[in-house]
């Protein structure tokens, strides 16, 4: 269980940077197809019909593929949210 909460704190850290990879001017072109992709898996209807194994990919695999995804962002955007985020 803590392990799940471990998860959950980075999720907080990978949607505030999303958030400013988004209003970043040099954001990459994939970026936000990629987002809608992965916005698009987590309402699949899967989850509707099988629920057990949509609450599994939803907590799971939709964080870890939401981090895969950041880690592609360009060192730049990434280290200009270092320096403007609030130290938490």
């Amino acid at each position: 269980m803590l392990r799940l909460l471990k998860l959950w704190r980075f999720v907080a850290k990978d949607l505030r940077l999303v958030l400013f990879a988004l209003r970043h001017p040099r954001r990459p072109f994939w970026l936000a197809p990629a987002l809608i992709l992965l916005g698009l898996y987590v309402l699949d209807p899967v989850n509707f019909a099988v629920p057990f194994v949509g609450v599994a990919d939803d907590f799971i695999l939709v964080p870890l593929l939401l981090h895969f995804l950041l880690r592609l962002l360009p060192a730049e955007i990434r280290a200009g949210y270092a320096v403007d985020s609030p130290t938490r």
